[in-house]
């Protein structure tokens, strides 16, 4: 009689926390929607994990406290933070290899920056490999943030990624089987990298719509417009030009609602300058009071493969302004669930919310619904089979003696 497929799987972010934390979730629930022995080596996880309603049914590995707060505080890495990532990373790597190779898996889902090793030991064993990447190419991430200090803060930039960890993030792009993203925005900068389109694979991700729901009473449309950003305020996501755009437009004209810790030190000192003088709340927790309160999203990302926020606010019943440079502006459709801008450019910014968003004030409640009727139908729960329909396709691809029908079968009671 075969055994029950064995599934490892490596992550770097609290599973369900922030939008690593929920790629990481959501790839836990679309391997167990498989019937599979599924281990998880990683920083740990919420109680209750999102998509998942027993979290029993997974063996957690939690890993050790690599670099520690001390480490960070008091020495070179405070300020070198992309050496305190790099360090953090590798450890972590090397740690989940030395526990998967005696369990010896059938398949091994890994996450950019911490799967080296694995993928290593993969390579060696024969056994098949996934390599999930939240963004897009290691390179040009790296590139808008080094772009953005210089413009900025007038520094060189200390933070992630360092070239070692290009150097390590592009290794795991050679090695794995197949690479997972979450849009053809994150394809499509992967293959100008250098990294083969046979290999990449688009999936969608799912959006809790239960959680993220539009509030109960009606959204008032009286006083300054009232935006909504949620995300870290560090320079890849471009809240400066989010800031400069409301300079711009007057501080009467509209306030800002802020869900996201401050970066470091030059960000926050960045965001005390730009905020000066204007609407602007920064409140990190959960943000949904704040998406409930607002009338309209804005996400000036500057690279992001997905953007768990914008889906998250749509859901919540509010249209959106995001940029081209985020896998999420795949869901917008233009003047009917929100607005598509160039990334970088205040000024489209400021036409966009002066010149189409404020004449139709009255109409965002109509577009917010829309916007979450969009979510319910391609980011639902659908999307977890696809995963799974994915993820094991590739294992009997490669002669696994595992019964597919079977396991499917027995998905329904694990999600």
């Amino acid at each position: 009689m075969s055994r029950k497929l064995r599934v490892a799987m490596v992550y770097g972010a609290c599973a369900g926390f922030g939008g690593l934390g929920m790629q990481a979730a959501t790839a836990l629930a679309g391997l167990l929607d498989g019937g599979a022995e599924v281990h998880a080596f990683g920083p740990g996880h919420l109680e209750p994990l999102p998509h998942v309603a027993d979290s029993l049914a997974i063996r957690w590995h939690r890993s050790p406290d690599f670099v520690p707060d001390w480490k960070r505080l008091y020495t070179t890495w405070r300020w070198r933070h992309g050496a305190a990532q790099l360090a953090h990373d590798s450890s972590l790597g090397a740690w989940a290899a030395r526990e998967i190779e005696p369990l010896a898996p059938d398949l091994c889902y890994v996450f950019t920056q911490v799967g080296l090793e694995t993928l290593r030991w993969c390579a060696r064993a024969g056994v098949p490999s996934i390599l999930d990447n939240p963004n897009g190419h290691i390179r040009n991430f790296g590139a808008v943030y080094h772009r953005e200090s210089a413009r900025w803060c007038g520094a060189r930039y200390w933070g992630h990624p360092t070239e070692a960890m290009v150097a390590r993030v592009e290794e795991e792009y050679q090695l794995a089987d197949r690479v997972r993203v979450s849009s053809t925005l994150a394809k499509s900068s992967m293959e100008a990298g250098g990294v083969p389109g046979t290999k990449i694979s688009v999936l969608r991700q799912p959006i809790d719509t239960a959680r993220f729901s539009p509030p109960s009473m009606p959204r008032s449309t009286s006083g300054p417009l009232r935006l909504c950003f949620v995300g870290s305020l560090d320079l890849r996501k471009g809240f400066v030009y989010l800031l400069r755009a409301m300079r711009m437009l007057g501080r009467e004209a509209a306030s800002l609602e802020i869900v996201g810790a401050t970066g470091n030190r030059a960000c926050r000192m960045l965001f005390a300058r730009e905020r000066e003088g204007l609407e602007v709340i920064n409140a990190p927790g959960d943000p949904i009071p704040a998406l409930r309160r607002a009338e309209l999203f804005v996400f000036p990302t500057l690279e992001d493969g997905f953007g768990y926020a914008v889906a998250e606010a749509m859901a919540s019943g509010l249209p959106v302004v995001v940029t081209d440079a985020c896998g999420a502006s795949e869901l917008v459709r233009p003047g009917q669930t929100g607005w598509i801008i160039p990334a970088a450019d205040v000024r489209a910014l400021v036409e966009v919310l002066r010149d189409q968003v404020t004449p139709r004030r009255s109409q965002l409640p109509s577009m917010g619904m829309q916007a979450r009727a969009d979510v319910i139908e391609r980011h639902g729960p659908a999307c977890l089979r696809e995963t799974h329909d994915w993820v094991y396709k590739l294992q009997s691809n490669a002669g696994s003696c595992i019964d597919i029908e079977q396991t499917a079968s027995s998905s329904s009671s694990r999600i």
